[in-house]
């Protein structure tokens, strides 16, 4: 595999998740946080740079990630999907499916990802893998959708996990055998 060069990332990190019992990613992490903006910067990079022949060029592109709890994205999940439970990732994309023409030199708005961390917690234990991996396996899904994907049946599942996959390995995680419901 041909490792692509980090394409610019602006991320605004928002983590409104502060009882984290496991150590942080890094020394930089801001309280309450398991991974700090900057590791979440670089790995964003690094998955926009994997999936960059899939956007429209831009010199920079913008995302936001909300770390949450499951009543916050329960909320969300009611108000936007109809569905009032929570769940592990929701993805509000900004592009529509024919990409606007914009000038390279202006930033591209990717859209939101929310993750609740409860649910992720709870996720990592039953797949006995660490917070950290599912943390990343929620975010590469929330990106991917961000991008257009979709699994509304078997075999988009699957190329979108495969595709999950390839994204962890460029920042070095394995997610081991994840899978989703469609």
């Amino acid at each position: 595999m041909e490792m692509l060069k980090p394409v610019p990332v602006e991320i605004n990190v928002q983590d409104c998740y502060s009882p984290v019992s496991e150590s942080p990613l890094s020394d930089t992490a801001e309280p309450g946080c398991i991974i700090s903006a900057a590791i979440w910067e670089t790995w964003f990079q690094k998955w926009v740079g994997t999936m960059s022949g899939n956007l429209p060029p831009a010199d920079l592109y913008e995302l936001s990630l909300r770390l949450t709890t499951d009543a916050e994205i329960r909320s969300l999940n009611a108000q936007y999907r109809h569905q009032d439970r929570p769940t592990d990732v929701l993805a509000f994309a900004a592009l529509e499916v024919n990409y606007p023409q914009l000038p390279e030199s202006l930033p591209l708005y990717l859209g939101d990802i929310v993750i609740s961390v409860e649910t992720a917690k709870r996720q990592a234990k039953e797949r006995e893998h660490s917070l950290t991996t599912e943390l990343a396996w929620l975010a590469t899904h929330g990106l991917l959708h961000l991008l257009g994907w979709d699994h509304p049946d078997a075999d988009s599942l699957t190329r979108m996990l495969q595709q999950q996959e390839v994204l962890l390995k460029t920042v070095g995680l394995n997610s081991e055998s994840h899978t989703l419901l469609v």
